[in-house]
């Protein structure tokens, strides 16, 4: 488990594919190593995609890529020196700074424009269609295993407002129009929507999001 507040940035040394999966390496980007928990084994958050550990060095590790992960994550497009959010999972008792990320990612937005704003900046992302319906005004998604918060919500385009700290020490300050981000919806939205599905067979009366939205939620 997650809570999106990234703490390290890596880079990809190399991204080996075959029809088989594929293999990322990464270094850190700057001159901070990773930390000495990283070991064989490890979970770790890479741009908010949840993966192993399967090499580690000094100053590098390495995580094995299935054929699923590169066809349904921002992977399946990335290249050699992509800047990358990474985040070890949250140990028991930690403040919960962020919200609850799983490192399951549910699909690939293209980010439509990033505007500075004063000191800050507003980051706006196309969501696919699909996920849509998980998306709420004031609500929580993780980008590219970002925690953020969607400010404004219009025309499938979710707008996010980017704190200095923020765009500085994450992958943000690189994007550019265009590129392809990690996209997790809120984990409740998903088991609110399974739950009210299951209730509905169970009367025959379901509450689909339209339900909802006649009776005023």
């Amino acid at each position: 488990m997650f809570t999106g507040i990234i703490e390290h940035l890596g880079k990809i040394e190399s991204l080996k594919r075959s029809e088989a999966g594929g293999q990322l390496r990464i270094r850190p980007a700057g001159t901070a190593p990773f930390p000495s928990t990283l070991t064989v084994g490890s979970s770790i958050a890479v741009n908010g995609c949840c993966l192993t550990a399967v090499k580690t060095g000094d100053d590098f590790f390495c995580a094995d890529l299935s054929t699923e992960t590169l066809q349904r994550t921002s992977f399946g497009n990335a290249r050699d020196g992509s800047l990358l959010n990474l985040e070890l999972p949250v140990p028991a008792g930690a403040p919960l700074g962020g919200h609850f990320v799983q490192g399951h990612v549910d699909g690939v937005g293209r980010v439509k424009g990033m505007k500075q704003q004063g000191e800050s900046w507003w980051l706006e992302v196309n969501i696919p269609a699909e996920l849509r319906r998980y998306v709420a005004e004031k609500g929580s998604l993780a980008v590219d295993g970002i925690s953020l918060t969607v400010a404004r919500w219009n025309g499938g385009v979710a707008a996010f407002a980017i704190i200095p700290h923020t765009h500085a020490n994450t992958n943000l300050h690189n994007l550019q129009a265009g590129d392809a981000v990690n996209i997790e919806c809120d984990i409740l939205a998903k088991y609110v929507e399974s739950l009210l599905g299951a209730r509905g067979k169970a009367v025959g009366d379901p509450w689909t999001i339209e339900r909802l939205v006649e009776e005023g939620f």
